[in-house]
This record gives structure tokens, C-alpha cells and sequence, in this order.
């Protein structure tokens, strides 16, 4: 005989606040939604692995779902694309072009990752060895990148102006390239220094070579012998390094980690997981009549600085491109529409892992499998450097994810006195609009291969989608 409920267990049920996985009790049906949600987003991942390469590839997806870019649109067309320095950019559904004032639903991720970036002046000869110096860019852990094929991707911009693009190491026909490290017979002293020391930055160099030019040993043989592959290839010579934005990636593809292939492991679901679940959101999203945007935003891992970072005029710059577009263009209009927006600042979390259990608070920390993290404030220690969201908009979220059937959590980005961090939400704040942090739980963040359950990355859809669909 089952037991009968009580009337605590009731209670429970109706006040405490009890998160489950979102594994828990769904069917088959559900389940296949979600595997299939995420060999999309692979797909995206597999082919997107720069700034350039993500917006030139949504611009790619948006055109198919009939976006246009803002040049050629007409004043009559709804759906536009953006593009700044094809670096930023940003995806615009407009339901009602008399209502700008009303504000936007926006949603914004980032679309800059940490990586390792080509200094200006790169190649060099050593030991009979050509080695490229590079600069770390984001928060790293430097150790991580050592002893491991790497790609490199971007653009050269010659100084005619012409733009060449760059990717080696993806075919499996390609060289790649790698950063050595010491062997461990050798290694007492290395092994004495602190983790952040075992490798320094100016140590960070790709090895690209040994072979001479002709086969002859001589002065900068080796580095001739590059500079005509890359000559002969893409046309460069070696001052046009200045003018380059080559970066440094983990070669390969996006792969299914565990038996049950439950989460995807990659190079840079920070930020990309938030970019690609926002895209197909505004792509999916149809109940809502009010305008919205996904924006994508550059530079958040070194500071949001610059003139594609949120700590620039580019989100003013992206609306009132918009709604000058429908001829609607006045000062008074771009101001009450940034203020009178709500923004979902799309941003990963730091998921609990049992090993490093520690770091975290539990109660108010990302679990994996628990769907997308709301997250109320960020900053260090006490709230540094960070937007805390009105209790009044957090509420909004909250109802509209539960009306879109989106599973999610609350988290804070570890123990109050622990560390933290920031995102972009402090910087859009500055509009007078509502802000609050939202996105996917992360394990093993910001290194060459995190990973995020299958679960986790759906749902975050799921909320983004409801965000544009049901927020009030």
C-alpha cells in the first residue's frame, strides 16, 4: 500500500523551492528534443571558432530564416541583421515599428572567447626550430595549453586592405600546431613553482617548423622556409603580422562526453553556448507582439572595452540603426527605447563539480542538469563590480520561464568571499534598463575543454525563448 501523503509533505511541496535534474521523469519524445538541440548547436561550434567566424556564420543561419542584413532592407521588412566590423553585430525581429519607445526584449552574449592570440611580430628561429610568439588573451590557465594540437584561425589584412582568412588544424589533413612543455625527468624545479608560474606567458610559443629553405642550414633558413609557404599560400609577408588577428584554438570538434553522451565537451561554450541558444531563440520565438534583439558582443573576456565591447555605444549604436531604419530616428526615442528595454545578460555560470565542491556555497550555486542559472548579481566578494537585478524583474523571468516549461536554477558564481567575476550586465545597466544575468552551467570554465549537459544547454533555450515570448 502506498503511503499517504502528509501534510508537511504538502507543504513542502507548495513553499520549498526544490530544484530537480531535468533528466527526471521526461519521456523519450523530450529526451530526443534535447539530443537533437545539441547536435545543432556541434554543428555551430564545428564551424564557428572566432569572432569573425561565429557573426559570419549567423549571418549564414539568419539569411535561411529569412533575415536581412540592415544595407539592403527594406523599410517594410521585419527581420534584420547587424553586423559592426564583423565582430558584433546583432539579430532584430521587429513586431511593431510605432512602439520603440516601449523598448526592446534583448537578449546578449558574447561572442570572444580566451584563447591564445599571434603577437605582431611573431616568427622566430631557434635550435633549428621556427616558433611563433604569441599573447594569451582572457583568464587563463596557461599550463592548460601545453602539449596539445592546436588551430589557428582568423584574418591577415594586408595593407592594400585586402583581407585574407586563415584556418589551419581543423581538416584531418592539416598541419597543427602546438606549445611544448618540460619533461618530467627534467622538470624539480618547474614543479616547485606555483601553478600560474609552471608556464609563463612569454613562454606560450608555437612550434610551426625545422625544415630549411632548400635544404641548406644557414641564418633564418627555417623562418624563410615559412615565410614562403605562407607567401605562396596566402600571399603575406612578414610585416603584414601587424595588421593581422590571428588566434590560437584546441583543434577539433565539438564531441559527446560520458556513456550516455549527456553533455557536449568544447573549446568555448563561454560564451558560445548563450550566442547560439539566444540565435534560435529569436529565430523560434512567435507569441510575443513586442520588438526584439539578440545582440552579440566582443571583448568580454578582457573588459567589454573597445568599440565592440558593451562598455562602448555599441548597443545605442545597433538601436538607433534600427530604428532609424523605420524612419522613427529621433534623440528622445533611442533614449526612452534603451531605458524602457529588458535585458537578459546571456552569460555562463560555474557548475558545481564534486572534486572542487568547496568553492561554492551549494544552496545558491549552478548544479548541472538543473537547467539555465538566473543569477540575481555577480562581481567579487561584496557584489564588486556588479549589476544586482531589481527583485521586480527577477520575478518577471522567473514567471516567464516557468510559462515556457523552462527548468531553472539560482546561482551566484561561488562563495561569497571566494572570488567571482563580472559580465556585461553592469555596463548595458547603464541605460536605466532592467539587467539580470542568465545562462548555462559550465564545468571546468574558460579552459581549452569545458563541458555542459545536453540538459542544461536546451533549457537555456527554452528560457531565452520564453523571455521573448512571455516576459511582461
Amino acid at each position: 500500500m502506498a503511503k499517504k501523503e502528509s501534510t508537511a509533505d504538502k507543504l513542502k511541496k507548495k513553499l520549498f523551492m526544490e530544484k530537480e535534474s531535468a533528466w527526471n521523469g521526461i519521456d523519450e519524445k523530450k529526451s530526443a528534443s534535447i539530443m537533437k538541440f545539441s547536435e545543432g548547436y556541434k554543428d555551430f561550434l564545428n564551424v564557428a571558432k572566432t569572432e569573425r567566424e561565429v557573426l559570419a556564420h549567423i549571418k549564414k543561419i539568419a539569411a535561411k530564416k529569412k533575415f536581412v542584413s540592415i544595407e539592403k532592407a527594406k523599410k517594410g521588412d521585419k527581420k534584420l541583421f547587424l553586423s559592426y566590423d564583423g565582430v558584433s553585430g546583432a539579430l532584430a525581429v521587429i513586431n511593431d515599428p510605432e512602439a520603440f519607445a516601449k523598448g526592446f526584449l534583448m537578449v546578449g552574449s558574447h561572442i570572444d572567447v580566451p584563447r591564445i592570440d599571434l603577437k605582431g611580430n611573431p616568427l622566430y628561429e631557434a635550435e633549428d626550430m621556427a616558433f611563433m610568439k604569441t599573447h594569451y588573451y582572457g583568464g587563463i590557465k596557461k599550463y592548460q595549453w601545453v602539449t596539445r594540437p592546436l588551430a589557428l584561425h582568423g584574418v591577415v589584412v594586408k595593407k592594400s586592405g585586402e583581407v585574407v582568412n586563415v584556418a589551419i588544424g581543423e581538416k584531418d589533413s592539416d598541419p597543427v600546431f602546438t606549445i611544448n612543455d618540460l619533461l618530467p625527468h627534467l622538470a624539480q624545479q618547474q614543479m616547485q613553482k606555483k601553478a600560474g608560474e609552471v608556464i609563463e606567458g612569454e613562454n606560450l610559443n608555437i612550434l610551426v617548423g625545422s625544415i630549411p629553405y632548400e635544404f641548406k642550414s644557414e641564418k633564418d633558413g627555417i623562418k624563410l622556409a615559412v615565410m614562403k609557404y605562407l607567401n605562396d599560400e596566402y600571399g603575406i609577408v612578414e610585416e603584414d603580422f601587424v595588421s593581422a588577428e590571428l588566434q590560437l584554438v584546441p583543434a577539433g570538434k565539438a564531441r559527446d562526453v560520458g556513456f550516455d553522451r549527456s553533455f557536449v565537451g568544447v573549446h568555448g561554450h563561454d560564451d558560445r553556448v548563450c550566442t547560439f541558444t539566444g540565435m534560435q531563440a529569436i529565430f523560434d520565438a512567435k507569441n510575443s507582439k513586442k520588438n526584439m534583439l539578440m545582440v552579440f558582443f566582443d571583448k568580454e573576456e578582457i573588459g567589454s572595452k573597445g568599440n565592440a565591447g558593451a562598455d562602448s555605444n555599441i548597443l545605442e549604436r545597433i538601436v538607433n540603426d534600427v530604428i532609424n531604419h523605420y524612419g522613427k530616428g529621433d534623440y528622445n526615442t533611442l533614449i526612452k527605447a534603451l531605458e524602457n528595454s529588458a535585458f537578459l545578460s546571456a552569460d555562463v555560470n560555474a557548475a558545481v563539480d564534486p572534486e572542487w565542491a568547496g568553492v561554492n556555497e551549494s544552496k545558491n550555486a549552478g548544479h548541472i542538469g538543473k537547467g539555465v542559472c538566473l543569477t540575481k548579481f555577480t562581481g567579487v566578494r561584496g557584489k564588486g563590480s556588479s549589476n544586482e537585478a531589481h527583485a521586480e524583474f527577477v520575478a518577471k523571468c522567473r514567471a516567464a520561464f516557468d510559462k515556457g516549461g523552462a527548468a531553472w536554477q539560482t546561482a551566484e558564481l561561488g562563495k561569497v568571499d571566494q572570488g567571482g567575476g563580472g559580465t556585461i550586465a553592469m555596463f548595458i545597466a547603464e541605460y536605466g534598463m532592467d539587467v539580470v544575468d542568465c545562462g548555462t552551467a559550465i564545468l571546468s570554465m574558460h579552459s581549452p575543454f569545458e563541458v555542459a549537459s545536453k540538459a542544461d544547454i536546451y533549457h537555456t533555450y527554452l528560457a531565452y525563448k520564453s523571455f521573448y515570448d512571455y516576459l511582461k
